[in-house]
């Protein structure tokens, strides 16, 4: 991989509906958020990181732990309905209006705790001239082949994907988005939009690829951290 200018975004709105202030909730001790700030501190400077926030409280905690906090997100971009490429886009016009331009954005879930540099090093790599966007994913449990049905206007349960396989090995593997890493090639996602982009995997260890969205999550993490930890 060619030698790349890369802007790092951990997103981390106030706001959370499923678990209240999830993104600076502690999880073994720490907030979430400082997950994805150790990972990506082991790859990068901290003048290529932005955490993109729109709380005082969160803006707080992060320069508590080292890193500056380069803007407040405005509300119109942090409430439900705003959407990853709004975020993408907020940033990349801040840093150019102060004469900063990056040609890929990393983008960086706190919901993804269990994400370590060594996995972002591997995804940048596998950047290619025509990348447009990689996303980290996982082989996927939920295979719409096997396990996955729709329910037809009869009230009978269909597979989701027509197939005639009796063992779950047999099926053709099927990938799932982990949330952990997105690779974004800046011009192109100002040419075609962010859900234009042509996609590439990243494939991830299942243990590794917990996305927290409520209380059960939480507690699973730190189980894996604990173990990780040992």
């Amino acid at each position: 991989m060619l030698k790349k200018k890369v802007l790092y975004i951990i997103p981390a709105r106030g706001g959370s509906k499923g678990v209240l202030n999830k993104n600076i909730r502690n999880l073994n001790g720490k907030p979430l958020i400082y997950y994805s700030i150790e990972a990506v501190l082991e790859i990068s400077d901290s003048e290529d990181i932005c955490v993109s926030t729109d709380s005082l409280e969160i803006k707080k905690i992060v320069e508590d732990y080292g890193l500056k906090v380069p803007f407040l997100r405005p509300s119109e971009i942090a409430s439900d309905s705003a959407t990853t490429e709004d975020v993408l886009l907020h940033a990349i016009n801040f840093y150019k209006s102060i004469g900063v331009d990056y040609e890929y954005i990393v983008y960086l879930q706190p919901t993804s705790p269990l994400r370590r540099g060594e996995h972002i090093k591997g995804a940048l790599k596998l950047i290619e001239p025509n990348t447009e966007l990689i996303v980290s994913v996982k082989e996927t449990d939920s295979n719409p082949y096997y396990v996955l049905f729709e329910e037809n206007t009869d009230g009978i349960l269909k597979k989701t994907k027509e197939g005639i396989y009796t063992r779950r090995q047999d099926c053709p593997v099927v990938y799932e988005l982990n949330g952990a890493i997105y690779i974004i090639n800046v011009d192109k996602l100002l040419e075609k939009g962010y859900q234009k982009l042509n996609m590439m995997k990243y494939v991830m260890p299942k243990e590794v690829s917990i996305d927290i969205d409520d209380i059960v999550d939480f507690k699973i993490a730190e189980v894996l951290i604990k173990e990780m930890e040992l």
